[in-house]
């Protein structure tokens, strides 16, 4: 009997062991996948230069109004302070001509404001709005050490959408008068808000979800999102098992716990698929079918999560992440520019 009792303990004891280095073998590869998907320190982003050298190689019908605005000094930076107390910044640009029309146009995962030039063409050159590029918390000239993909930030997205509004209706307002009065008219100067679109690519598209389902000025008109994700959850999940083979549980669990104690959000909160369901305005859905970092399969159930407000999808053939611009640039311009003219 006494044997029985000793062995028992032994395996007891054993079994004890075991989950205690598996619980702490869990918690040290959690702390890594943590780190490895959201830490982002200032020295490793990639510069202005960089990114624009490379979408002129990937864009290069936008090289020479990109040197033309850089040449002539017309890509403005400004800083403010978020209400979460850190250090922000932007790079916009002005109309050709006095507008209210402006677009937020937001960047992805490890990308930064200059890296989305080739949208602000789009917008700038092809359809003479006003446009403002943040750089979201923890990229480019923005301080912070850590990504939020796209969940947080659309706190702070929303802030830089009424920054631009007093930026260019201040701007668009100066430029009326200034007119009026070459013309021997009234100074009464246009006392309207700017007509914004916010448009986003990859963690910029959940970012722009993410604001959808918020209550937004009236200023906002409506979204587009390019290869956005459902949820952070679903997109995690994906990569895990794309570059690790592993499954969701319980790395998944454990990660998203030390991700709320660490940055005050969790991966199951982050979902994108639901702020589109709350959203009520316009949106366009893009996607390239051969997408497989945020896999293609996300586009369907984001579509018929929109029930309230009007929407469209452009299907980009052929194209992987991020790429339905540069692979179908023309197609891209008409189709977003006949989605946001109906605003």
């Amino acid at each position: 009997m006494y044997m029985k009792q000793n062995t028992y303990k032994k395996i007891l004891v054993a079994m004890i062991g075991v989950i205690t280095l598996l619980i702490v073998a869990l918690y040290g590869v959690s702390h890594y996948m943590l780190d490895y998907s959201l830490n982002y320190p200032k020295d490793e982003r990639m510069t202005a230069a960089f990114w624009k050298k490379r979408l002129q190689n990937e864009c290069p019908w936008t090289t020479s109004w990109m040197d033309s605005v850089y040449h002539h000094h017309l890509v403005k930076d400004t800083f403010i302070v978020m209400p979460s107390g850190y250090r922000a910044h932007a790079i916009y640009l002005y109309a050709p001509q006095p507008t209210l029309k402006t677009a937020i146009v937001v960047h992805g995962y490890q990308v930064r404001a200059e890296g989305m030039l080739h949208i602000a063409y789009l917008y700038n050159h092809d359809m003479g709005y006003n446009v403002l590029l943040p750089d979201l918390y923890g990229h480019g000239e923005s301080e912070g050490d850590h990504i939020q993909m796209g969940w947080k930030d659309r706190w702070d997205v929303m802030r830089w959408s009424a920054v631009a509004n007093d930026i260019f209706k201040v701007k668009c307002e100066e430029r009326s008068e200034k007119n009026q009065s070459s013309l021997g008219e009234g100074k009464d100067s246009i006392k309207a808000e700017t007509c914004q679109v916010i448009h986003g690519i990859s963690m910029g598209a959940a970012t722009t979800m993410a604001v959808a389902g918020e209550k937004t000025p009236g200023y906002v008109k409506c979204f587009v999102e390019d290869c956005g994700y459902t949820s952070v959850w679903d997109e995690f999940s994906a990569q895990l098992k794309e570059q690790f083979g592993l499954p969701a549980f319980p790395l998944m669990n454990t990660t998203s716990a030390l991700c709320q104690h660490k940055y005050g959000w969790s991966f199951a909160e982050a979902q994108q698929i639901d702020q589109v369901r709350k959203s009520t305005k316009p949106m366009l859905f893009i996607h390239g079918d051969k997408d497989a970092f945020v896999p293609y399969t996300m586009l369907r159930p984001l579509y018929e999560a929109k029930t309230k407000g009007r929407k469209a999808l452009f299907v980009a053939k052929g194209s992987v992440h991020a790429m339905a611009y540069r692979d179908h640039h023309e197609e891209y311009t008409r189709i977003v520019k006949g989605f946001v003219s109906e605003e």
